[in-house]
């Protein structure tokens, strides 16, 4: 019989994630943290959302942190989304 250290992340009570890499849970629970963060900033300048989409919307900023950085300095988002595209590819085939 094995024992297996688990890492559960828990966003408003719902387990997101359960993995064995605390690392992964780390950096997943941060990633919810800023979604949240982002969620309160967009509701709090006036743009009404439903809930749902809220929290979808903030998410996908949240896991796109670096590449929404880079819209935000001028990068225009076809490079952006090219150069996510290769390195899909590129995961794909390690």
């Amino acid at each position: 019989m094995a024992i297996i250290t688990q890492y559960v992340v828990q966003h408003k009570g719902v387990d997101k994630l359960v993995t064995t890499d605390k690392k992964e849970a780390d950096q997943y629970d941060k990633m919810l943290g800023i979604a949240d963060n982002l969620s309160v900033y967009i509701q709090q300048k006036g743009i009404e959302l439903d809930d749902t989409l809220a929290e979808e919307l903030s998410i996908l900023l949240a896991k796109n942190k670096d590449s929404v950085g880079k819209l935000l300095r001028g990068t225009d988002a076809d490079s952006i989304l090219e150069a996510e595209k290769a390195d899909v590819v590129e995961m794909k085939k390690a």
